[in-house]
């Protein structure tokens, strides 16, 4: 099988995903997840007048001359709110969040009034509907207020709770299913053969999905037998999607997609030009889409961000397009070969406010901890003529 674009890549991946089915939950359980329908208002906010200041509620033709002298009759606060009304020479002491009385129509906040017993001096002329917020202000009964689509975090969970509503519909979390394959890793913390390393792929690739919004089912390292790949391949169904990293290419040890054919893998593609990452394999497994991401864990990594990102999307019914920023180079770069490159690089703002994206010079893909310092990826295009500090580039923001 010949290598393809990353881009025919991408278009194969995406063609079959459909979004996954919904299901409602309570506020407290609807963080990161995605809205299923559009949310109308159940209640106006505020509901009735209420006042914007510490002050006093006055009828503001009482404050034709000032100073004026009023009487106190009572005080309105959030919760408790003033039974009677407000006549000729009256005031009530008001705080914020609190309903205006009746025969009120605006607010002298307390700065402008001095108290004297149960007389207020005001030295501060007010007109109709200062310091007042009008009934409904933010946003009235039936108001279309939080879209399907959107991804609920704290302050649309907090207008949420406005709205009067406590229940949501959003889609379930995306099951992703995470495989790691190769005698030679370990869990971390376990102990190490004299030629074994700690598997990085499995908790990171878990974290980076959990991160997404999606519930991450890691089915742990399965070890270079068939037994061993058939046990965890079958602990796959019922997911969303099946990753593996490891296994991804046609080496003689690589048993991964032999396992994964017998068990009725439809193979779209082994191989993408792009690096890192370039042993990449897409294919469907008794209606699973399997995605198989390389085994070095920087491949891994630009592999989820390039792929395994935009499939979660759309399985939560969100656009799947990666999102390119416009950036300047911050270095000269070498003119790029046949495939599209992820160079890892810091990122800052110049005088103008502009992206500076500084590819690292070291850019081996083992080296995980410049993923890490990574703040996105510079994407070259094949054959990108060699690149000179200033030029414009897009970036990937991490």
């Amino acid at each position: 099988m010949t290598m393809i674009s990353v881009e025919t890549a991408r278009e194969t991946v995406l063609a079959g995903i459909r979004p996954v089915a919904i299901e409602v939950v309570g506020l407290a359980q609807a963080v990161g997840r995605v809205l299923a329908e559009d949310l109308a208002a159940r209640v106006s906010h505020p509901p009735v007048a209420v006042s914007a200041m510490d002050g006093y509620a006055v009828r503001s033709r009482d404050l034709g001359t000032v100073p004026a002298a009023l009487s106190v009759i009572g005080q309105s606060a959030a919760g408790a709110a003033f039974a009677g009304a407000v006549e000729a020479g009256q005031a009530v002491r008001i705080f914020t969040g609190a309903a205006l009385p009746a025969g009120a129509d605006a607010v002298v906040m307390q700065e402008d009034a001095t108290r004297d017993g149960d007389r207020v001096h005001i030295q501060a002329a007010v007109p109709a509907g200062k310091f007042v917020r009008a009934p409904g202000l933010d946003f009235t009964t039936g108001d279309v207020l939080l879209r399907a689509g959107m991804v609920m975090e704290g302050r649309g969970i907090g207008l949420a709770a406005a709205m009067n509503i406590p229940w949501l519909t959003v889609r379930r979390r995306p099951r992703i299913a995470i495989l790691s394959t190769g005698d030679e890793i370990a869990m971390p913390g376990e102990p190490l053969g004299p030629t074994q390393i700690v598997s990085s792929n499995g908790p990171g690739l878990a974290a980076f999905v959990t991160g997404l919004g999606a519930e991450a089912v890691h089915l742990g390292i399965a070890r270079d037998t068939r037994e061993s790949l058939d046990a965890m391949i079958g602990a796959a169904a019922g997911c969303d999607l099946l990753v593996t990293t490891g296994g991804a290419s046609v080496g003689d040890y690589d048993l991964v997609q032999d396992a994964l054919r017998e068990a009725g893998l439809d193979l779209g593609f082994y191989t993408v030009a792009m690096r890192p990452g370039k042993p990449m394999m897409f294919g469907h497994l008794k209606g699973v889409p399997v995605l198989g991401l390389p085994g070095n864990p920087v491949s891994a990594m630009v592999g989820a961000v390039v792929f395994l990102q935009p499939i979660i999307r759309a399985l939560q019914g969100l656009p799947s397009v990666t999102e390119l920023a416009p950036a300047r180079l911050g270095r000269d770069l070498a003119a790029n070969d046949a495939r599209q490159d992820y160079q890892r690089a810091s990122l800052e703002r110049d005088a103008d406010g502009r992206f500076v994206a500084t590819p690292f010079v070291q850019q081996d893909s083992a080296v995980l901890s410049g993923m890490v310092r990574a703040a996105c990826l510079v994407v070259r295009p094949p054959q990108a003529p060699p690149g000179k500090a200033g030029d414009p580039v897009e970036v990937i923001v991490l």
